[in-house]
């Protein structure tokens, strides 16, 4: 269990990660840290890849000259790394897991009664997962609130009562999860986190029994944007990180896209502005290999637009509004207005890095049309963003365009 390492491990292990090193990297830099002496007396890289593998496993504590050329490589003091008295920079999987709460049971009955089930009844819950994403792109969580929690829990059901082949199990696990994704999804958005959680946490553990680690990932990667969001940050790291270990390096390119962008958005959420350009770096290279391979229907929306937003998103929180403003405007410009959440959430970030860019008018402008758009949408996440835009044009109260945007009654924003 990772929650069992020896902290030292843990350390090793979370520092090579906080700098999106593989392990083949981590060995490039061990060797590039060696004085040339000592490289001549290093082992090939495939050795010591082994090598780092078995230190972050725990197995045993790295000596020199691995223990120094660790310190040159992160820059770290050998007591600071190897202290085992100190407590890891980040928390573990298995400690962020802990805090969520339990998903429903996926056991089936002893004694299952229900009627016998084929390939045609996943082929129809798969038809019904993807209506569900479809209507999650122009409807909010509000509204679909109750529609994915029923289909989630019908397909539940079927699981534990009614009777299939093993290879129609597997499939049928593989569609609850993806049904558990966009209700966690649709939850999240409607400001029901706990529950989200809940189901995320039933989603992982469909598809790790139907052995499906891209859904694996995509269910850990969107815990991940939500605890990022709404919960500790630094958690959000550990999740995103884990989605990407999940997908490893073989995995659908739009799927390894994704993962590197919610690692990129954590990372700009506890301030790490380096590993987030660099994780944003990795996602754009990543979809760029995307190539008509065989996917799953879910990665749709993944695309140069989405990395765009992204991409300007994390220049806003980073306060860098001249890189930000160009790329909103333009992605908004092209942007379908059926998508009213979507737009309304992309033109928050927008009124922000205008704020930051000393354009108060215009910002204004920029949140009377969100504020507009969103009125009528139940979600949570456009609710916040309206909180976020009004507290950071607030020092600009005195510019008339932005005074008449706080003198608006704040519930005429919403439809109750």
């Amino acid at each position: 269990m990772v929650a069992e390492l020896p902290a030292w491990a843990v350390r090793l292990r979370a520092e090579r990660r906080n700098r999106l090193w593989s392990q083949k990297e981590m060995a490039r830099r061990l060797v590039e840290a060696a004085d040339e002496e000592t490289r001549r007396g290093l082992p090939i890289r495939e050795t010591i890849v082994r090598r780092i593998k078995a230190y972050e496993a725990g197995h045993n504590q790295p000596r020199d000259p691995y223990r120094l050329l660790y310190t040159r490589a992160f820059g770290i003091s050998e007591a600071e790394l190897f202290d085992m008295s100190q407590v890891p920079s980040r928390p573990t999987l298995d400690d962020v897991l802990a805090k969520l709460p339990d998903g429903d049971s996926l056991t089936p009955l002893p004694a299952r009664t229900g009627r016998r089930i084929g390939m045609n009844t996943i082929a129809d819950l798969s038809a019904r997962v993807h209506r569900l994403r479809l209507a999650d792109d122009v409807l909010a969580g509000g509204d679909l609130l109750q529609p994915a929690f029923r289909e989630l829990g019908t397909a539940t059901r079927l699981y534990r009562e009614a009777t299939y082949t093993e290879n129609t199990g597997r499939a049928l696990l593989g569609r609850i999860g993806e049904l558990a994704q966009i209700t966690g999804w649709i939850a999240s958005d409607a400001g029901r986190h706990g529950e989200a959680a809940k189901v995320y946490r039933l989603g992982i553990h469909a598809a790790q029994e139907a052995g499906d680690g891209t859904l694996e990932s995509n269910l850990l990667g969107s815990l991940a944007y939500q605890v990022t969001n709404v919960g500790d940050p630094h958690e959000g790291v550990t999740l995103a990180h884990a989605a990407l270990d999940v997908i490893g390096p073989h995995g659908p390119a739009r799927a390894r896209a994704l993962a590197w962008d919610r690692v990129a958005w954590a990372h700009v959420q506890v301030g790490e502005d380096e590993s987030a350009m660099r994780a944003l770096g990795e996602a754009g290279a990543t979809l760029e290999q995307h190539g008509g391979e065989d996917e799953p229907t879910y990665l749709y929306w993944m695309d140069a637009n989405e990395l765009q937003i992204m991409e300007a998103r994390a220049y806003t929180e980073l306060r860098r509004p001249l890189r930000a403003v160009p790329v909103l405007t333009d992605v908004l410009g092209r942007y379908d207005a059926t998508h009213a959440r979507e737009l309304a959430l992309y033109l928050s970030w927008l009124a922000v890095a205008l704020t930051d860019a000393n354009e108060p008018e215009e910002a204004a402008r920029t949140a009377w049309r969100m504020f507009d758009l969103s009125k009528d949408v139940a979600s949570d996440r456009t609710l916040r963003r309206h909180r976020v835009v009004l507290d950071r044009l607030a020092p600009y109260r005195d510019v008339p365009d932005v005074r008449e945007l706080m003198n608006h009654p704040q519930e005429a924003w919403r439809s109750e």
